[in-house]
């Protein structure tokens, strides 16, 4: 059948409440006509009854008859039945075993009422019997399921036997089936919190259908029997054929234990070690918090002791974060392992070796000839020639001396890269940092240009602009932070001329030598930025949830839908909850780690106010309150 009703998992149950009243059902091109209930003649005014839901396991369709095991939610009129107790049985080992439960479980666990599996309708003297087990085994209302083997056919009683007098005592019934498995395995977002709860309080949500969810989740223990085992009560559910499990898994179980003790040992020695006051002399702090290879083992080593750490998860948020950030560093060591084998296969580091001095030459070359085009009249454009031999002369020679240490360190290049090769097996993400640093090393002279330039640059904008302040007649108040007016002798307005003349003049060969190096820089930035982008990646992506999502996507529930089952006439209408899996972007956003966060974060405005007041652009986050 077609016809779904959709909803969200609070207003799920509205949903099934608004399609069970009587009248047609406006729900697609053909509406359902619900009929009325038996006894009730058309338009003969009565009390109406209430409706009821009871959400049956599919597991327990053929189960033999029995007793149906469950939890009474009294704020949404519904029923969730977990399990079917099978005849024969003794009354007080029901109730001790269901005593057991709630106490495991703290969930409130009672006897719904009977569930009847037979070959046709019952006779009279077994529906006596069923109708007197809810003397021994009391509950408001007493739900009588019974379907016959091989047929659809089902009939559903809700019996109230203390209603008031005009009363119906019997309730419409809802019968919604739902898959067990699912559900208990099923997270429903957003998480349902638990109430804070005193002792004998179940912590269960009664919120919608987060109610029916929670009541499955927390029965955990009513599903770790079988009929294998040999006990004096038989259940039904969707663990009734036997407990899943692993040889496996059990096995990691096992080990999981040791292991994670010795990790963690070997983690807080290393943490107490990075703690020593010898590793907190200057300058190693300020350099450890300027290198994206430390922020990233930093960042690594805070994951390893989240997975190795023997605390339990204690909700499964929780767990999922784990779980991300084992599949994360799994994938990081993985993908840096094939790195290394790529690295160390058929001499690639002593290619890269030999490539880099010659690379390296390439660049200064083409340096020193911007410079010698800087030198002369770039563009056509007339610069102060004293200033611009000055500063060309200043910056050929920063130039050569980069050459010089260059050539004086290739001999140990290879070596170098060689043991750059095995920060691999820490993971791609550290020997992609460690890379970032590099490139900031081997371009350590194009951002000593930029820092030079920049800093002149910064002082002309701000000489001008005081000097044009002196021309008004203002000041900069430091003391209240504004401009306020002030009076100037001729002597002072004089010297202030000269000085403006002097560097309106100087300012476009600065401008000038200013943006050639800032767009150098950030070129650098830009593939450091791509570098990090790369790293956040893998750091942050929540891998297992996506896997979870795409595999089994019933374990991240958005919401839930109902489809319609064969309606017939004067029977209970029957619903089959299906859940809605979480879409793929919620999913991301949901679970998303945190990453490392060692790189800046600007917006465009405030990098645009920075290039034109020439401040310097660090490619590292900078100390709240601290200005360039």
């Amino acid at each position: 059948m077609g016809l779904v009703f959709r909803g969200a998992a609070v207003a799920g149950l509205g949903a099934v409440d608004a399609a069970v009243r009587p009248g047609p059902l406006n729900v697609g091109p053909n509406p359902i006509p619900i009929p009325p209930p038996e006894g009730r003649a058309p338009g003969r005014s009565r009390v109406p009854s209430m409706v009821l839901k009871a959400f049956f396991p599919t597991c327990c369709a053929s189960a033999d008859s029995g007793l149906l095991v469950g939890r009474w939610v009294p704020e949404q009129s519904s029923a969730v039945v977990l399990a079917v107790v099978h005849f024969p049985f003794i009354p007080i080992q029901v109730k001790e075993f269901l005593a057991q439960v709630q106490q495991a479980s703290r969930v409130g666990v009672t006897v719904l009422g009977t569930w009847c599996h037979c070959q046709q309708e019952p006779e009279e003297g077994l529906s006596r019997f069923l109708e007197g087990l809810g003397a021994i085994f009391y509950h408001e209302p007493w739900l009588q399921l019974c379907r016959e083997r091989g047929s659809t056919f089902w009939s559903c009683k809700a019996v109230r036997r203390a209603a008031p007098p005009g009363v119906p005592s019997e309730d419409q019934v809802v019968l919604v089936f739902y898959n067990q498995r699912q559900v208990l395995l099923s997270q429903l977002h957003p998480p349902a919190a638990l109430p804070d709860h005193q002792a004998g309080d179940a912590p269960v949500s009664t919120r919608g259908l987060a109610a029916v969810f929670d009541t499955v989740a927390c029965s955990k223990v009513l599903f770790c029997s079988n009929r294998f085992d040999e006990g004096p009560i038989r259940l039904s559910h969707w663990q009734s054929e036997g407990v899943e499990a692993s040889i496996l898994v059990e096995l990691a179980k096992q080990a999981a234990g040791p292991a994670c003790l010795l990790l963690s040992f070997l983690l807080s020695f290393l943490s107490a070690i990075s703690a020593c006051r010898l590793f907190r002399l200057w300058p190693l702090p300020f350099i450890c918090s300027k290198l994206s290879t430390c922020e990233q083992v930093q960042h690594r080593l805070g994951h390893l002791s989240l997975i190795f750490s023997t605390r339990k998860a204690e909700n499964p948020t929780q767990l999922m974060r784990k779980a991300n950030v084992l599949v994360s560093v799994l994938l990081d060591v993985a993908l840096g392992l094939a790195l290394l084998t790529w690295l160390h296969g058929k001499d690639h580091i002593g290619q890269l070796a030999d490539a880099l001095i010659p690379v390296a030459d390439r660049v200064a070359e083409e340096l020193q000839h911007l410079l010698q085009w800087l030198m002369g009249a770039p563009a056509g454009l007339k610069m102060n020639r004293a200033l611009d031999q000055v500063l060309g002369r200043f910056f050929l020679y920063h130039i050569h001396l980069w050459i010089s240490y260059i050539h004086l360190m290739s001999p140990f290049i290879e070596c170098i890269l060689w043991h750059v090769g095995l920060s691999a097996c820490l993971g791609l993400t550290v020997a992609l940092s460690l890379l970032s640093d590099i490139i900031a090393l081997l371009t350590f002279h194009i951002y000593c240009f930029y820092v030079y330039g920049a800093r002149l640059y910064c002082l002309k904008i701000y000489g001008l602009s005081s000097l044009w302040r002196l021309f008004r007649g203002k000041k900069w108040n430091m003391l209240r932070q504004r401009v306020d007016s002030c009076s100037y002798d001729l002597d002072q307005l004089f010297i202030g001329t000269l000085l403006f003349t002097i560097l309106v003049f100087l300012l476009p060969t600065i401008a000038l030598y200013y943006l050639v190096f800032t767009l150098l820089r950030l070129l650098v930035v830009t593939v450091q930025g791509l570098l990090h982008l790369l790293v956040d990646l893998v750091n942050s992506l929540p891998l297992y949830s996506v896997g979870l999502r795409l595999c089994r996507p019933y374990r991240l529930a958005a919401g839930v839908k109902f489809r319609v089952l064969k309606q017939e006439a004067g029977k209970p209408l029957r619903l089959l909850m299906q859940i809605n899996p979480l879409p793929y972007s919620h999913v991301v956003c949901t679970y998303r780690l945190p990453s490392c966060g060692c790189h800046p974060k600007v917006s465009w405005s405030s990098l645009c106010r920075k290039l034109f007041f020439g401040e310097l652009i660090y490619p590292w986050r900078q100390k709240e309150g601290q200005r360039d």
